[in-house]
């Protein structure tokens, strides 16, 4: 007989070494330790409630494992290989504690329904502290929004310069990006605010449990309706999944564009020397390493989005154990969130914003051609005639190495007769900007008031925040 395992009761051997080694999750899962005990507290009040365990168990159960989280935070802890996951590592230990009374905490319960808890349990934890973060982020690209709201600087389409823009623009559009990650955030404890315990293996149990207290002590408000759901369900990590790629899908636009602005070729910001790295060879470099990196780890993070969906899809109902590979890549996206906002945040911050250079830049290309094509429109002019005229004047500029506001009012006049002297402040680019008041635009006072509904939406953010916290 298998003696070494908790359910090894119908085996006759021992398992083999490399079983046990693949087979084993402690590795990882052990970081769910808080959540297991935590919700093992509430399934031996619920049998003692309902009269299926004893009152003095279930107090010797409740002793037990406080006294087991204790020694697992203060480092005390042996985790064992071969107990394989943190589920069955911490029962071993309570019943080796407190005997009989701990081989009866496991009843009306399966590691299924368990370890589908301690997930569920997990992800609303980490939820509200990649929120806080979120938050902290979005405070930070606001703040300098509200510094460069007159900061002038090329806007792009296709990496050319299209139009005149300020910084506080872009970086609200980052903002804004970020507002509808928070979005699907909450989405993702809504997917996880469901309790499985109490589902069982598969077919939940023939005992009088009460699966409802048991939700009303972990603050679940719903539970799962159906066993075979209950345990089967990986779709709130998928949304987690599916949230944090996009996230990453934005943070690495971001990173892109933080790599192009900090080099000499544009040479728009500087990177605080504290996120930047130096060369071994080359003593003049200064790279900008972290957002090369939040840029090449989007990509580990889609994969293991795409590795969770792939590993769904072949699975019939109910449990597999190709679900334990739910965890790691989930712990790792996790992870890889939470340092990457974090580490932006204070990037941010402390970027030097070179304000010469990126006013330099649009005074010194075609990006107010649209504007010019605009003034004759006002001038009545229907707006593909008027592109038509101010293409053949960019042709003429080009063709002279010259720049717009360089060509003489005779030389306009050539082209149309509507062109009048106030032509030469239509292409200033800070009138080309003040003059961009269309709801969404980037005039200076249309930003002023974005950034404040930013500040607006970042309190109600913080209001949901301390709610779903309350609900822990």
């Amino acid at each position: 007989m298998n003696k070494t395992k908790l359910w090894g009761g119908r085996f006759s051997k021992d398992t083999n070494a490399l079983v046990d080694a693949f087979n084993a999750s402690i590795d990882y899962d052990q970081r769910l330790y808080h959540e297991d005990i935590r919700g093992s507290i509430a399934h031996a009040h619920m049998l003692a409630n309902c009269g299926i365990i004893s009152q003095d168990d279930a107090g010797a159960i409740e002793k037990g494992l406080k006294e087991i989280l204790k020694e697992i935070q203060d480092g005390k802890f042996e985790f064992s290989t071969e107990l394989e996951d943190i589920h069955m590592n911490v029962e071993a230990a309570l019943t080796e504690k407190i005997g009989d009374a701990g081989a009866r905490l496991h009843t009306a319960r399966s590691r299924n329904d368990q370890v589908a808890l301690d997930m569920h349990m997990y992800m609303k934890k980490e939820v509200t502290e990649i929120m806080d973060l979120l938050i902290q982020f979005e405070q930070a690209l606001l703040t300098m929004a509200e510094k460069h709201l007159k900061t002038l600087m090329p806007g792009y389409t296709h990496l050319q310069r299209a139009q005149p823009i300020t910084f506080a623009h872009h970086m609200l559009a980052y903002f804004n990006m970020l507002r509808r990650d928070f979005r699907r955030l909450q989405g993702v404890w809504e997917g996880a605010d469901i309790m499985p315990l109490g589902a069982g293996a598969v077919a939940g149990t023939t005992l009088p449990i009460d699966r409802f207290q048991v939700a009303k002590e972990l603050h679940f408000s719903q539970v799962y309706g159906n066993s075979m759901d209950a345990v089967s369900d990986r779709d709130y990590v998928l949304e987690f999944l599916s949230f944090a790629s996009t996230l990453m899908m934005h943070m690495s636009r971001l990173s892109e564009e933080m790599c192009l602005w900090s080099s000499t070729e544009f040479g728009f910001i500087e990177l605080d020397d504290a996120f930047a790295t130096g060369s071994s060879m080359m003593p003049q470099k200064k790279n900008p390493d972290i957002s090369e990196l939040v840029r090449g780890k989007t990509g580990r993070v889609y994969g293991h989005f795409m590795a969770m969906l792939t590993t769904l899809k072949g699975l019939p109902l109910a449990y597999n154990k190709d679900l334990q590979e739910d965890k790691e890549g989930f712990f790792d996206a996790v992870d890889t969130v939470k340092f990457s906002l974090q580490v932006y945040r204070d990037m941010i911050l402390t970027t030097k914003v070179n304000e010469e250079r990126m006013a330099e830049a649009v005074h010194k290309d075609f990006s107010n051609a649209t504007d010019l094509a605009d003034y004759l429109v006002r001038k009545g002019l229907p707006f593909r005639k008027a592109h038509g005229v101010v293409g053949k004047a960019v042709a003429k500029a080009i063709a002279e190495h010259k720049l717009l506001g360089q060509l003489t009012l005779n030389e306009y006049k050539e082209l149309s007769p509507l062109f009048e002297p106030d032509l030469l402040e239509c292409l200033k680019p800070e009138n080309c900007v003040a003059a961009r008041t269309s709801y969404g635009g980037p005039a200076p006072q249309n930003n002023a008031e974005q950034v404040k509904m930013g500040k607006e939406a970042l309190q109600q953010q913080q209001a949901v925040l301390e709610d779903l916290k309350q609900k822990l």
